[in-house]
């Protein structure tokens, strides 16, 4: 439990059924609860994020969050925060930020990427969850006190179980090597393939789903390494994933953050990771984790290939991940940065007039 006075906080989103943004959602919504702070979570119709909020004690509200003309939606998000009555109300990313009502509160956006300002002329205040998204906000006009650094938390991993091997159908003396995310160009899937050929004795294993399978099947088939890639589709079980790996990938092309990064800091999993933003505002490179150019399949591979040769200098890179977590990246120290920008926000909320 957090020591500071409970804050009452509605958190809006309208989401994917599937994403990190969505599942930071769940994380910070529950977190909060459990810290002592009221919390109206209101969501995008979806049972499985409704299941999840409610199984941690919560009461989420469902609204359909279709296009702008969508007044329904308005009308009883403005019905749901008035009953509710918060000190802050968290807008997040574009469509959510569409179906924004007026309210005597500070209404936040809440951003994990580089999106249309647009869409949040009308917040009080807004968050970005990299040091760069912030500064780029400023270079927008944002005001620096109207702008606030606050990191993603991911799960402590420390105790997952490892996932079985076996149904991998790893080769004999082969390590593993994991990657995580949407089979989406963004991600650099193909990249990391081409890269294959200059790691011996690894298997690959993607877990995702998305538009780019059937491409990255047949690339996978055009470097010779099919029988070292497995496609594990849509996984819910990324602790056990990562802690059953010998190294993790990350190779983006566009990454505003990269919750994998997190993650495998959380699972103390040294990390290759190409040079998009997210990943090398988070990273020092050499220290807890190795960073190499974008859509360099050469320099990728033969870091992949450098890190798992040397065992010692893993285990150190892992270790350094591991207590970035502990210290940054962990549910503690970011609900705690969490909680004193929304007092600060209440405070504000107290002195405003009323809409």
């Amino acid at each position: 439990m957090l020591c500071a006075a409970a804050m009452r906080v509605a958190h809006v989103m309208a989401g994917a059924a599937e994403g990190g943004a969505e599942l930071f959602y769940e994380r910070l919504c529950i977190g909060q609860h459990r810290a002592g702070d009221a919390v109206l979570s209101v969501i995008r119709r979806n049972p499985e994020r409704a299941e999840t909020l409610r199984a941690a004690g919560l009461a989420p509200v469902e609204l359909n969050f279709g296009p702008p003309v969508d007044f329904l939606t308005r009308t009883r998000l403005q019905r749901a925060l008035g009953a509710f009555r918060p000190d802050v109300a968290v807008y997040w990313m574009n469509r959510a930020n569409q179906h924004r009502v007026r309210g005597p509160w500070m209404s936040v956006g809440r951003l994990g990427g580089y999106y249309d300002l647009r869409y949040y002329r009308g917040c009080d205040r807004l968050v970005g969850n990299t040091r760069g998204i912030v500064a780029w906000l400023r270079t927008r006009g944002w005001p620096e006190d109207a702008t606030r650094y606050l990191p993603n938390f991911v799960a402590d991993f420390a105790q997952t179980t490892a996932a079985d091997r076996a149904p991998l159908s790893l080769p004999d003396g082969d390590r593993l090597l994991l990657a995580l995310g949407r089979l989406h160009r963004d991600k650099g899937f193909d990249t990391l393939i081409a890269a294959l050929p200059r790691v011996p004795r690894a298997t690959l294993a993607i877990a995702g789903s998305g538009p780019e399978r059937a491409a990255l099947v047949a690339l996978a088939q055009r470097e010779g390494v099919a029988d070292r890639v497995r496609f594990l589709g849509w996984r819910t079980d990324v602790g056990a994933l990562l802690k059953a790996a010998d190294l993790f990938v990350s190779s983006s092309r566009i990454e505003p953050l990269g919750n994998m990064v997190l993650e495998a800091w959380s699972a103390a999993r040294p990390i290759v990771a190409a040079a998009a933003a997210g990943p090398t505002e988070l990273i020092r490179d050499g220290a807890d984790g190795v960073i190499v150019p974008m859509e360099n399949a050469r320099a990728l591979g033969d870091a992949i290939a450098s890190l798992l040769d040397d065992p010692a200098r893993a285990e150190r890179i892992a270790r350094a991940g591991r207590v970035r977590f502990e210290t940054e990246f962990s549910e503690l120290p970011v609900l705690m940065a969490w909680r004193d920008f929304l007092a600060e926000c209440a405070t504000l909320t107290l002195h405003r007039p009323t809409p």
